[in-house]
């Protein structure tokens, strides 16, 4: 069941760096919101405050409200590693577990979870990977190394380990970066499909990207050198490309900066 990110009053912080400030926005469910704006304006920080990944950098902390159909995520007493189950993330470059076979990869986080009988685990592998649109591909070499497989088939190989667990939330941080266009039109072609399921949020620098696959856009900007990134506005993608109401956003995405 996907489901609705309130974030009120975000900032985060490396020790004393603050890296973004007093973040206020609404994800929905069952959309593609991205993330744009120049390097360095923190657009993956805050994506990583979303399922308390930031936490795990040393010195990384944030302050404000994160909240999940309205549970704070960062109560007292709240288990990070549950946020992470339920809002999975994929990251920048494909990192399958290289020791492991296809299956085992897709299956690793439902173990952790306690799954344990083959006939649970062969059904949720076949349809992850389906669901990851790489079945076809992989079905008859489940048991060969994820690493030996392109670099767009291991994106989607994290996808599917990824969406085994059955999150409710899946962030993307750049996923395409490091893909060739052919590949990257499968993980956007993907997204569209897997957005009937699941809440989507990416970080993207391909503001193509984002006018192509996203419902809303989230433009994010520097006040100056040395300051923390802040929110300049969020609105639906045909706006924010369209007539955006800020200023800096027209001058980021007609190319004037950034």
């Amino acid at each position: 069941m996907a489901k609705r990110i309130d974030v009120k009053d975000l900032s985060a912080f490396y020790g004393d760096h603050e890296a973004i400030e007093d973040i206020s926005m609404s994800i929905e469910p069952k959309s593609v919101t991205a993330f744009i704006g120049p390097s360095g304006c923190g657009k993956s920080t805050f994506l990583r405050t979303l399922n308390r990944m930031h936490e795990v950098t040393p010195g990384g902390r944030v302050e404000g409200e994160v909240r999940l159909d309205g549970e704070d995520l960062y109560a007292p007493g709240v288990d990070p590693v549950a946020v992470r189950r339920v809002i999975g993330m994929v990251f920048q470059r494909p990192n399958p577990f290289p020791t492991m076979s296809i299956y085992d990869n897709v299956a690793a986080g439902l173990r952790l979870n306690g799954a344990a009988k083959k006939s649970e685990l062969d059904g949720v592998v076949e349809e992850s990977l389906k669901g990851a649109n790489l079945w076809k591909e992989v079905k008859d070499r489940l048991g060969k190394p994820g690493s030996g497989l392109s670099g767009g088939q291991q994106q989607r190989l994290c996808i599917a380990r990824a969406i085994a667990v059955q999150p409710q939330v899946l962030l993307m941080d750049e996923p395409c970066s490091a893909l060739d266009p052919i590949s990257t039109l499968a993980i956007e072609d993907l997204m569209a499909k897997l957005k009937d399921r699941f809440t989507i949020v990416i970080v993207t620098h391909n503001m193509q990207q984002a006018a192509r696959i996203s419902d809303r856009t989230a433009f994010f900007n520097l006040a100056g050198v040395g300051q923390p990134g802040r929110l300049v506005e969020i609105d639906d993608t045909d706006r924010i490309f369209s007539n955006p109401s800020q200023q800096a956003t027209e001058d980021y995405i007609s190319g004037r900066f950034g």
